[in-house]
């Protein structure tokens, strides 16, 4: 068979057979008495698996090896080719995910695009100054009368970042950035609260306690259900701040773990501005302190927590405590009950 009836059967051009024989892959059997190349029927086996080969990615050096050397075994190329792939795919979904947030800024001109590149790149940057800088010009561009040539960083590149962030200092000014980006935010935090990470959750509750307006407190109202409890302690702190009464319990909670305890009374405090709240919440450490379990420093706390409380029954509390079987927590609850009765 000629080299042109080949190249319309395979489908490999005429050139690249000329290039596979250069290379020795392929040794057509014969020429005709006119010197023409001439394939037999193994030749165009060969071909065929030389095109098999390299659909699955191989080189062409790496197509001769796997034909030729007896002793070759393909498990492992094929785990290199899996590597590469994993790698060309991770590259690529990148840049695509770069590609689509500059998308997303709608930049009027290239000066514009190379901007959010810049800053893109800066959020990525492994200097933790450098992060942080790019956070504060993100948050300076989300402000209404910014210059014009101010481009915003993507908010899905903001929340990616923020989830990311280790550096305290960095990881406050993304928080600001976030506060001051717009629409979208809050929806990508509450999925990062559901990560199995819990450094992440944090990081993702910690961003929407200080994200404005009432689809964040939606996020952290929900996140008093969750199972991880500094999510719930960072949403009740967070929500009993902005006067939501729901995040009572969770508040009560802290106060027995000893986390964030003095953050939860004093919130508690302000939760506590009617008389009937005063008294709910009054009742909710009462019956913490009357459990069986509640250890001798939990105690303490809830105890300390009651002066904050206004009202008789806070008080009532308080008198009945000072004869309790704990000394500290008796002696706690008689000077407490001497300062509100001094008032």
């Amino acid at each position: 068979m000629l080299i042109g009836e080949v190249a319309r059967r395979s489908g490999v051009s005429a050139r690249m057979l000329r290039h596979y024989e250069s290379l020795g892959l392929v040794h057509p059997s014969g020429r005709t008495g006119s010197g023409y190349r001439e394939y037999s029927e193994e030749d165009i086996r060969r071909i065929f698996h030389i095109e098999s080969l390299r659909a699955l990615g191989l080189s062409l050096r790496e197509v001769q090896r796997a034909l030729d050397d007896a002793d070759f075994t393909p498990s492992g190329l094929v785990d290199d080719l899996i590597r590469r792939t994993r790698e060309r795919i991770a590259a690529e979904t990148e840049l695509l995910t770069r590609l689509r947030r500059i998308h997303a800024t709608e930049p009027a001109g290239w000066e514009d695009a190379l901007q959010v590149v810049t800053l893109l790149q800066a959020l990525g940057s492994k200097s933790a100054d450098v992060r942080q800088r790019a956070a504060l010009a993100s948050a300076s561009s989300a402000f209404p009368g910014s210059s014009a040539s101010e481009v915003p960083v993507p908010v899905e590149a903001l929340v990616e970042a923020a989830l990311g962030e280790s550096d305290p200092n960095v990881a406050g000014a993304l928080r600001w950035a976030l506060a001051r980006s717009g629409d979208g935010a809050p929806a990508l935090l509450a999925e990062g609260i559901g990560s199995p990470v819990a450094a992440v959750r944090e990081r993702a509750v910690r961003s929407l306690a200080v994200m404005p307006g009432g689809e964040a407190a939606g996020h952290l109202r929900d996140a008093l259900a969750h199972p991880d409890p500094v999510v719930r302690g960072h949403a009740a702190l967070a929500i009993g701040a902005r006067g939501d009464t729901d995040a009572v319990p969770a508040l009560v909670d802290l106060l027995e773990e000893g986390r964030n305890d003095t953050d939860a009374a004093d919130t508690l405090s302000v939760l506590a501005s009617d008389t009937a709240t005063a008294d709910r919440i009054a009742h909710r450490l009462i019956e913490r302190l009357a459990r069986s379990t509640t250890r001798a420093p939990a105690r303490g706390r809830l105890t300390q927590a009651l002066a904050g409380i206004p009202g008789t029954r806070a008080s009532q509390a308080l008198a009945e405590l000072s004869h309790d079987t704990d000394r500290a927590v008796a002696l706690t609850a008689t000077y407490l009950l001497q300062l509100r009765e001094a008032r």
